[in-house]
């Protein structure tokens, strides 16, 4: 029963999340099965259905940020270097925004990210990342005008 309320509620974020951080579905799935079974072993009581949320996210860019550090992570090449050697690749459409979220710095893609999709405020963010929220502010005020150039380009 928990289990599946926590698949229900936060599966989607913890997803979204984790591949703005590392880019690929796969590893992003891996990322949401270990947050899930962290949540699930460590036998945690929340004041909040939104310390529980905040729990969650921080949990995932911690998470996140340990896959990025890791030897494994560093020593594989990426699967689109493998291209020319592997069959064709079913192509995902992607869409031109997520396109340019893509290209966009991490800090930036991650703070765009906790801003609109999850309705999080500036301040939020900051205490969720370690950051001043001033710096929130200019993450998301610089990742919007990259992300306004990145858009019109493609036009």
């Amino acid at each position: 029963m928990q289990a599946s309320r926590l698949v229900s509620q936060y599966a989607d974020m913890i997803l979204r999340i984790s591949y703005q951080y590392l880019k690929q579905t796969c590893d992003a799935e891996d990322i949401c099965q270990s947050v899930f079974e962290k949540y699930l072993t460590a036998n945690l009581r929340f004041q909040s259905p939104e310390h529980e949320k905040a729990w969650i996210i921080r949990t995932t860019i911690n998470a996140c940020k340990d896959h990025l550090k890791s030897a494994f992570f560093r020593r594989t090449a990426p699967l689109e270097e493998a291209e020319a050697i592997a069959a064709a690749p079913v192509q995902v459409p992607d869409t031109d925004l997520l396109a340019a979220m893509k290209r966009l710095p991490r800090n930036y893609r991650i703070s765009i990210y906790l801003y609109y999709y999850e309705g999080y405020s500036a301040r939020e963010i900051g205490t969720m990342l370690g950051k001043n929220e001033a710096t929130i502010n200019q993450y998301l005020s610089r990742g919007r005008r990259k992300l306004r150039t990145y858009l019109t380009e493609e036009d």
